[in-house]
């Protein structure tokens, strides 16, 4: 059975770097549960021996550059909302401990095409996204569904990738993400939605903390489907042609 321990803090063998691209122990986890067959039952095999690629896949489902990114925010750092996390430090501590475990992360295309923004990229300048991850479900929700969003050009260009899921159940599914998915493929938004109308702000502390209880339970949620994934699926030995 895979190895994966839900409670480790990537930034306790990152360094002083981001975990996204200075953990080993979050580059194992990621090839270990995302190695696994897609909805069509081919294997989407990860590679982490390719040169000038983080984790790299190709067969005749095609050819993928992947890199690891934080699906959590506790805007402890970003200096525009400085404001609002001076009043609630602890409480930005605790989110940010939280959002460095294996639930809070995912894998993303990394190779920007014909200069474009990755995904990435394009979900942390967007004003009406604003590296939220409930914001970025809902813009791949749309694009399964064919309707606009913030992010439809940017996935757009990844189209390749998101058809390997089928549709928005088949990616959710893949990637573990049904805690923030409601019954009829609805979002589980962390703050009221007003369907990309204005950018997500926090008006007050209190918008803040219901935020930051939503996104703590929806990590702990997906460290559980996790961590019981991972003690009922095999590790998976490499293939060799």
């Amino acid at each position: 059975m895979m190895e994966i321990d839900v409670n480790f803090n990537f930034y306790s063998d990152a360094g002083r770097d981001d975990p996204d691209t200075s953990s080993p122990t979050l580059k194992r986890y990621h090839k270990l549960l995302w190695s696994k067959p897609i909805p069509n039952g081919k294997l989407f095999e990860l590679h982490d021996d390719v040169s000038g690629a983080y984790l790299y896949h190709a067969s005749e489902l095609g050819e993928f550059y992947l890199g690891s990114d934080a699906i959590t925010h506790s805007y402890r750092y970003q200096k525009r909302k400085q404001w609002l996390i001076q009043q609630v430090p602890q409480e930005a501590e605790e989110l940010f401990n939280t959002g460095s475990t294996i639930g809070a992360y995912i894998l993303f295309p990394n190779r920007r095409i014909d200069g474009k923004q990755t995904i990435n990229q394009a979900r942390g300048v967007n004003s009406l996204i604003d590296d939220r991850f409930d914001l970025t479900l809902e813009c791949i929700r749309r694009f399964y569904s064919g309707i606009d969003s913030p992010l439809y050009d940017t996935l757009l260009v990844y189209k390749g990738f998101f058809d390997l899921f089928e549709d928005f159940n088949g990616y959710v599914q893949f990637f573990l993400l049904e805690d923030l998915v409601g019954k009829d493929e609805s979002i589980e938004f962390y703050l009221p939605f007003d369907g990309f109308a204005s950018p997500p702000t926090f008006s007050d502390v209190s918008d803040y903390l219901t935020y930051k209880h939503k996104v703590t339970e929806f990590i702990h949620a997906r460290n559980r489907r996790i961590a019981e994934y991972a003690s009922v699926t095999p590790v998976r030995q490499p293939c060799f042609s």
